[in-house]
């Protein structure tokens, strides 16, 4: 989907690390992640093709369930990736890459969703709400897990139900239970605080019960 070539800018002269990033990581070696964005940085080909390769599959997951079209899921994730590279002086080598870079992807995708639907519905992709405790999301299709059918069924209810969800909503239960991230790397990568993560998953489970018990999943 997403390979090393499609970033012609590779090899060009970038001013990162900083001198004080450098002396931290002569004291301590740096992460899988810090190791590739430095030598990336630095003009390498590959190490930038295997942050790619590691992390096209979470990036395209996400621009598809934003956009919920293949072609312009995948032009999406190229033009993640693309950033991220020409962004990758304002990476911290201290964090994760994942989070980060799904962040772009989320507001490249964010951005292309402005451009096409009314400013009175826009409201939802960015509101910010801190309420509520976290709950568990009932794991519906291992409740029939005697039977592949039924199984099959509940899990493609399942799917309707977070496609019906708003877009936020949507997008945390993603990135929790598919890219199975933390609540620190979520609010990290939608860039919004911990408790909002937190709020919203809650009220997004609560949303999809609701929504699940008004659908017919059994044969």
């Amino acid at each position: 989907m997403v390979a090393a070539h499609a970033f012609p800018g590779i090899g060009s002269s970038l001013s990162w690390p900083s001198t004080k990033q450098a002396e931290r990581f002569l004291l301590a070696p740096p992460s899988h992640d810090a190791s590739l964005a430095l030598s990336a940085a630095r003009g390498d080909r590959q190490a930038f093709a295997r942050l790619v390769e590691e992390n096209k599959r979470s990036v395209y997951g996400l621009c598809l369930r934003l956009l919920s079209d293949p072609e312009e899921a995948r032009d999406a994730a190229q033009e993640s990736f693309t950033r991220a590279y020409a962004s990758l002086e304002s990476y911290d080598l201290e964090q994760a890459f994942a989070p980060w870079v799904l962040r772009i992807a989320r507001n490249h995708c964010l951005d292309l969703l402005r451009r096409r639907i009314p400013a009175r519905a826009r409201v939802e992709l960015d509101a910010v709400d801190e309420d509520g405790p976290p709950h568990e999301l009932p794991d519906t299709a291992s409740e029939r897990a005697d039977d592949a059918i039924e199984k099959a069924q509940v899990r493609e209810a399942l799917e309707r139900a977070v496609a019906a969800l708003p877009p936020n909503y949507r997008e945390v239960v993603h990135l929790f239970h598919v890219e199975q991230l933390s609540y620190k790397e979520i609010a990290s990568a939608m860039g919004i605080p911990l408790g909002t993560v937190m709020t919203w998953l809650h009220r997004a489970r609560a949303q999809l019960r609701n929504l699940l018990e008004g659908q017919e999943v059994s044969p």
